[in-house]
């Protein structure tokens, strides 16, 4: 499930991109432990193969919820494109292969005349579903002091606000399970939500749209409900995000790199409890806010 709100106009120099959307989950028939038959829903995973100018680059393991921007959010992320504005269009196709396993759906991206984007087929030529992702192409951590954040706070009373409407949001995860989920908030102003089977697919996903919609990180939250591992603070720094919130926990290099960067990083945010790891100078604290034990 994926929910986008207060969408820029885009220029005319973006790259024109399809709208394919494929059913989340499916129905599968289950026996419990009283050995009674019954159905139940399980995310869909599937595979998506992407070609850049007709020559394969990755397939990549998603829900397809927002392939195209996951595509865009990929190239970005991976630093394999410079600017939106180099990519014609990109064109996703799930008929070609319906989603099932061995016939990836495929991404067709088009770059512009006189682009001169050159990638090369990942050796890991498959990103699958796991949860540490890798870099394909390259070490992220040799680009990580060419980022600098902006000097933006997050009060209190908007953390709660983000956690309460993660709370609200209606999700695939509460009706299938296995999904990740990340949102991008402006104060307690949810901008865009998304799952996926893998949270770096998500988090990619959101920052294709940053990308094509010209949204900046600076006055934002990132949201994940899976945990803060390097990558995941690395991908949020590069889109300029300085404050990242999420349900779960923060790894240790995960930590290293947030104080590196100085990335305000909130995990194991749920209710009215949480754990600042880094940079607390972004938090504004009130404690006014919170309810005396009884």
């Amino acid at each position: 499930m994926s929910a986008a709100m207060n969408i820029p106009v885009p220029n005319l120099a973006k790259p024109h991109i399809t709208q394919t959307r494929a059913p989340l989950t499916r129905h599968v028939k289950v026996c419990n432990e009283l050995g009674e038959h019954s159905e139940t829903q399980i995310p869909a995973e599937r595979a998506l193969t992407v070609y850049v100018d007709k020559k394969e680059l990755v397939t990549l393991m998603t829900l397809g919820a927002e392939p195209e921007w996951l595509v865009l959010g990929f190239l970005r992320n991976q630093r394999l494109v410079d600017s939106v504005d180099q990519i014609e269009s990109i064109t996703v196709d799930w008929t070609i292969g319906e989603g099932e396993i061995g016939e990836p759906g495929v991404a067709a991206v088009k770059t512009r005349a006189g682009a001169q984007v050159v990638v090369e087929r990942s050796a890991d030529r498959v990103v699958t579903t796991g949860c540490g992702q890798g870099s394909v192409f390259g070490d992220l951590m040799v680009h990580i002091d060419e980022i600098e954040l902006p000097p933006a706070h997050i009060t209190q009373s908007q953390l709660y606000g983000v956690v309460n409407a993660m709370r609200l949001q209606e999700t695939t995860y509460k009706s299938s399970g296995s999904v990740h989920g990340c949102a991008l908030f402006q104060g307690e102003e949810m901008l865009m939500f998304v799952e996926d089977v893998g949270r770096h697919n998500a988090v990619d996903t959101i920052a294709g749209w940053m990308w094509m919609h010209d949204v900046s990180g600076q006055d934002k939250v990132f949201y994940t409900t899976g945990r803060l591992t390097s990558e995941m603070v690395i991908k949020s720094a590069q889109m300029g995000v300085p404050v990242v919130v999420s349900r779960s926990g923060i790894t240790q290099m995960g930590l290293d790199v947030a104080q590196r960067l100085g990335l305000c990083a909130i995990g194991r945010a749920t209710n009215k409890r949480f754990l600042c790891f880094s940079a607390p100078e972004r938090l504004v604290w009130q404690p006014e806010l919170l309810t005396p034990a009884n």
